[in-house]
């Protein structure tokens, strides 16, 4: 096995991905989207007004390398049910009740079964939330993807009246955590670097993204923010819905962490892990108090 000390593998950066070039990405598209009219650019969901006092909420995504893993290990379905849950995730972030998803699967040759893998899963995720899986599109791209591989991605619409968006969030507020079932699908091409040290095989490596439909629905009432916690980790998850000159302390240790944390943790980093990774937190409510039963993460200040 690879010593620890080979740092080339321990980092997103050198494993490929740059969440720094992705925020950039952000910065430099905000004003042309804004400039048609969109409100939430950068946000789990991109609101739209329709000029009856509701709101459409919309949020698009991918399942990206975890595709290449759980293809090799049989594992394309838990990927339909990470799409669903993920997009889903995403526009419940603001409050918003989901109502559709159209998925989009390419590949250099369509597989019919990887296919129908990909979809039955996303589709039972959909049946569970109530979400109409209305279509999409299946293009077959020679040249674009090399032979083998394949992309999934998603778009989820829901409708919501009166979004929740952070702007009440005060210092003293309470971050409340509930679990993920593991990595969920967010950092998988530091994962697989991570995987030609040491491998890997538990049920919390390819689990699919839990939904947190559910959770939402019963704090809707009193939540000032809901955080979908995905590339960026906690941390950087909740800056996205924190009012300017708030930020959240987190309590590192308030909770545990699932087994394939404790692996990653033997090749990455801390900081880094904190900075890619869900840790084993997969959605955050921020509230005035927490309640009994309810697992309090961190703090406003």
């Amino acid at each position: 096995m690879t010593a620890l000390g080979e740092r080339e593998i321990r980092t997103y950066d050198a494993a490929g991905v740059s969440l720094d070039t992705a925020g950039a990405v952000v910065a430099r598209l905000r004003a042309a989207a804004e400039s048609t009219g969109a409100r939430g650019f950068g946000q789990f969901a991109a609101l739209h007004a329709l000029g009856d006092g509701r709101f459409l909420a919309a949020s698009t995504d991918g399942v990206g390398t975890k595709l290449i893993l759980a293809r090799e290990r049989g594992a394309l379905r838990a990927c339909g049910s990470d799409l669903a849950a993920h997009c889903i995730n995403d526009v419940v972030t603001c409050g918003a009740e989901p109502l559709i998803l159209l998925d989009y699967v390419a590949a250099a040759r369509i597989e019919l079964e990887e296919v129908a893998e990909l979809v039955e899963g996303a589709a039972e995720v959909c049946r569970s939330a109530g979400v109409a899986l209305v279509g999409g599109e299946t293009a077959e791209l020679p040249g674009i993807y090399r032979d083998g591989e394949l992309d999934f991605a998603g778009t989820c619409v829901g409708v919501v009246e009166e979004p929740l968006d952070g702007s009440a969030i005060e210092a003293g507020d309470v971050v409340v955590g509930f679990p993920s079932a593991g990595v969920h699908a967010n950092g998988f091409t530091l994962v697989r670097r991570v995987l030609e040290l040491e491998d890997y095989d538990a049920a919390d490596l390819l689990a699919p993204t839990r939904l947190y439909l559910d959770v939402a629905r019963a704090l809707r009432a009193r939540a000032l923010a809901f955080v979908h916690v995905t590339g960026g980790g906690i941390a950087g998850n909740l800056e996205r819905v924190l009012p300017t000159g708030r930020h959240a302390e987190i309590e590192w240790d308030a909770w545990e962490r699932p087994p394939v944390f404790r692996w990653l943790a033997r090749h990455v980093e801390e900081e880094e892990l904190r900075r890619v990774f869900n840790l084993g937190i997969g959605w955050c409510a921020v509230v005035r108090a927490a309640e009994p039963g309810e697992l309090a993460i961190g703090r406003i200040v």
